[in-house]
């Protein structure tokens, strides 16, 4: 069954109320392996409600919150939910998010494009993070590749193909990055990154990861992302999470638990407080997030 343009860009989502607390904040940035240099003063505001000033939440923690869920596993959707892959993650933080708040996940499907049949389609579903009385705190775009629902304009009798989102620009090829920032993934992240709430057994059990295709379970693609967004901070904001005002990047490869990931970033040539990156796997010299775009204030 191909899917339904109609049907799904008047799909109604429910609001997702969650709170959540300080404890929930500390372990998105511990799932990150932030903290894992003891001695390591600036990872204290992520993860230890006494450092000075508090305990800080880190801004792509947005990604977890007020979440649908895997909603195109629902069958109304049409949607052929097995070779459906998440292609690109963009994120504009509007608020710095507290350490603690109640909050609201209003999400919308915001644009279908027909790649054609045998390629596919691209579907963005639009998240509003909002503060339980209306405060805007980030807004969360999910490009997912849905590989085996494309050509569904001509099956439905021409119905509509939106345009796609503007195109992510490749980092540079001329020169080397201005920072390089380079981070060991403990053998457990996979494990403790679940903990945020995306349970998927291809990120803990090798059985599912192997009939998968890969040898072992494999990170998360947005524990990758908060990895590359806290190595921005890192390098290029004096470690102030309120700075960040957009992060994109495009999911090009699994990691494994294990490997060490290498951001490297460059600043944009007439554009401050623009940058671009990506980031790769040391050992295999593999590019895991390409095409990636920050903005910091």
């Amino acid at each position: 069954m191909a899917i339904d343009y109609r049907h799904l860009k008047q799909r109604e989502f429910k609001p997702v109320h969650q709170h959540y607390g300080e404890r929930d904040t500390a372990l998105y940035a511990l799932s990150l392996g932030i903290g894992n240099d003891p001695l390591d003063a600036a990872a204290l505001p992520f993860v230890y409600e006494g450092a000075a000033g508090g305990l800080r939440a880190l801004p792509t923690m947005a990604v977890v919150l007020g979440t649908p869920g895997f909603w195109l596993k629902e069958p109304d959707t049409g949607a052929d939910w097995v070779k459906v892959l998440h292609g690109e993650q963009r994120v504009r933080f509007h608020r710095p998010l507290p350490a603690s708040a109640d909050i609201v996940g209003i999400s919308r499907v915001a644009c279908i494009t027909d790649k054609g049949a045998g390629v596919g389609a691209l579907l963005v579903t639009e998240r509003r993070l909002e503060t339980a009385d209306g405060g805007l705190l980030a807004t969360v775009q999910q490009v997912s590749f849905l590989r085996g629902d494309g050509g569904y304009a001509k099956e439905r009798g021409g119905q509509p193909s939106d345009e796609p989102l503007p195109r992510l620009e490749a980092t540079p090829e001329d020169r080397a990055p201005d920072f390089t920032d380079r981070r060991a993934i403990r053998p457990e992240a996979a494990l403790i990154y679940r903990q945020n709430g995306d349970y998927n057994p291809l990120h803990a059990d090798p059985a599912v990861a192997q009939a998968a295709g890969f040898p072992r379970p494999i990170l998360h693609g947005l524990a990758t992302y908060g990895m590359a967004g806290h190595a921005v901070l890192r390098q290029c904001a004096d470690g102030d999470p309120a700075r960040l005002k957009a992060l994109d990047v495009r999911f090009a490869s699994p990691v494994f638990p294990g490997e060490t990931l290498e951001t490297q970033i460059w600043r944009v040539a007439g554009k401050p407080g623009q940058l671009r990156l990506r980031a790769r796997v040391v050992e295999r010299d593999k590019v895991v997030l390409s095409h990636g775009f920050a903005e910091l204030g």
